[in-house]
């Protein structure tokens, strides 16, 4: 691997940035590898899926995020019987000027909370998702511009099934990464309880010391330094490898399309950036593979019932693959 030695990203924007994590973490326990994937997407632009069983704070790590960041945050509870408009805004009709005008809906905001998006059905799925692509909403034929940055976080339970409309593939590839919220360990659920006993509320973050460290201005300077990053021809070789293996793997009726693997680089360009180096390795691109690629791939019903995973699927993609030295 040759090194790229004219480009270092500037330790002020990292520190920035990497003050993230400390600064979540006064209101959320041991999410740390969640929080690094946020500012992850953050400097791709890109949105993410979260997973996790309800009360792992997925709200709160959300809210924590944005507070640190400065930015503008919106939640919106998706239910069955939620309309397109009420997540892009609408019309409304103005009784003194006798004329129409738009009201916003939540999705103009910064950083934006899609709670159980798989429990709407997919005529509203579709309006935010046509959101997050065009980065724009089309009321009555003019098309009105989200801010910058503009990040969807969607979280899906993964416990009930009942009335759910799972996202369809093409839709899940419109998302950067998947992070899985884990249930916390041992020392880290008696953290959260003694948290709550001297007195933390979810609801007061400013209280509980979340102040910003980084701001829209410090994240769209980092985000031009993330495009600076090098990627060497073997690099990203062994990206496209990885990704037309698991279009052969036998466990897959369906594996990662081209834009994953646009997403991978940008995911470990990101990375890299992140660890203080101007050029990605393929470590990055391996750290990287679970979180950007295990919701674009579908596993056979087969391989489904003999209890294979996406997980396990990369895993053997990554160990199969040969890495350029």
């Amino acid at each position: 691997m040759t090194e790229h030695p004219h480009f270092t990203p500037s330790p002020e924007l990292r520190a920035g940035l990497g003050a993230l994590r400390t600064e979540v973490g006064k209101a959320v326990v041991g999410q740390d590898a969640a929080v690094t994937g946020l500012v992850i997407a953050l400097l791709c632009r890109g949105h993410v899926l979260l997973e996790g069983v309800p009360g792992v704070a997925k709200t709160l790590l959300v809210r924590a995020l944005s507070a640190a960041l400065d930015l503008r945050t919106s939640r919106v509870q998706f239910t069955p019987d939620l309309m397109p408009g009420d997540v892009t805004g609408s019309l409304v009709y103005d009784a003194r000027t006798a004329e129409f005008s738009f009201r916003e809906g939540p999705v103009f905001t910064n950083l934006m909370l899609a709670d159980e998006i798989n429990r709407t059905p997919p005529k509203t799925q579709a309006s935010l998702l046509e959101a997050m692509e065009e980065r724009q909403v089309s009321v009555d034929g003019r098309p009105r511009h989200l801010p910058d940055p503009f990040v969807v976080i969607a979280t899906q339970n993964p416990v009930e099934y009942e009335g759910t409309y799972p996202l369809p593939e093409a839709q899940l590839d419109r998302f950067l990464l998947k992070l899985t919220l884990p249930l916390p360990e041992r020392d880290q659920e008696i953290e959260v309880l003694h948290r709550h006993a001297t007195g933390f509320d979810p609801r007061d973050l400013a209280a509980a010391g979340v102040h910003p460290v980084s701001d829209g201005v410090q994240l769209a300077a980092a985000r031009r330094e993330v495009g600076q990053v090098q990627v060497a021809p073997e690099v990203l070789g062994y990206a496209v490898d990885l990704v037309r293996a698991t279009r052969s793997s036998p466990s897959l009726s369906l594996g990662v399309s081209p834009r994953g693997a646009t997403a991978l680089l940008a995911t470990a360009r990101a990375w890299a950036w992140l660890a203080g180096r101007g050029y990605v390795t393929p470590d990055d691109v391996k750290a990287l593979a679970h979180p950007t690629l295990r919701h674009r791939v579908q596993l056979r019903a087969e391989a489904e019932l003999e209890g294979v995973t996406a997980e396990s699927v990369l895993d053997t993609v990554l160990a199969a693959v040969p890495v350029p030295r």
